[in-house]
């Protein structure tokens, strides 16, 4: 993996966070000092958290783990969705689907039919099927794959879940918690670091940011993908 350099984090907006009215104390011990009401990270430990963060998510991905990506808000559904679909992993890029992860399968039975049904459209079309009968079965298709879309390769529970924004994605950390999975995630200066097993203090609203940050998720995760493959 490349090295971390402060000089590419200060370039890429990452020590930027929230105004200083909006902050959550426990983040206090990320945080080197505040200017024009921002609060702006301490980033050698943004550093430190990072390239731990990155060595679990290689370590992951080189044991053959699924990671699921979680990223929600406007800025981080393309770049989430672009990440884990290169590296082959499953992803939540709309509104988080509650009991996703503490009522797994339930809900898995959503996902292997929408599965079932693609397959069929992909075999047949539904040529067997009356035109009716066809275009309910594509219209299924469409309103399940916009919720559950990039799931469809996730059939057992991830064993890591990487968060874009732990504030918007609280459900997604709780849930987590809550059935054990440890919980990568960008964690700006108004989010609660503590239910976050590798937190990276980090700007997860600025695109420079995040493209930054998801690039190096990315390197990790086909770096260990590919020693995983020898």
């Amino acid at each position: 993996m490349k090295t971390i350099e402060i000089k590419d984090l200060l370039e890429n907006a990452v020590h930027f966070g929230h105004k200083t009215s909006k902050w959550n104390p426990r983040m206090r011990r990320f945080i080197f000092t505040e200017h024009h009401g921002i609060h702006i990270f301490d980033l050698t430990k943004t550093k430190e958290c990072l390239e731990r963060a990155l060595e679990f998510l290689k370590k992951t991905a080189s044991e053959g783990k699924t990671i699921l990506f979680v990223g929600t808000k406007p800025q981080a559904m393309k770049i989430i969705e672009e990440t884990a679909k290169k590296c082959g992993m499953p992803y939540v890029s709309k509104d988080w689907i509650p009991g996703l992860l503490t009522n797994f399968s339930t809900l898995s039975k959503r996902i292997d039919y929408l599965r079932k049904l693609k397959e069929e459209e992909a075999e047949s079309g539904f040529d067997k099927y009356t035109k009716k009968e066809a275009s309910i079965f594509k219209k299924t298709i469409q309103k399940l794959e916009d919720s559950l879309g990039g799931l469809i390769t996730m059939r057992s529970l991830p064993d890591v879940i990487f968060v874009a924004d732990c504030v918007r994605n609280k459900l997604a950390v709780k849930e987590a918690k809550r059935v054990k999975i440890p919980v990568v995630g960008i964690v700006d200066s108004n989010a609660d670091p503590d239910p976050v097993a590798y937190p990276i203090p980090a700007n997860d609203d600025a695109l420079k940011s995040l493209t930054y940050l998801m690039a190096r998720v990315l390197e990790a995760i086909l770096e260990g993908k590919k020693s995983n493959a020898k």
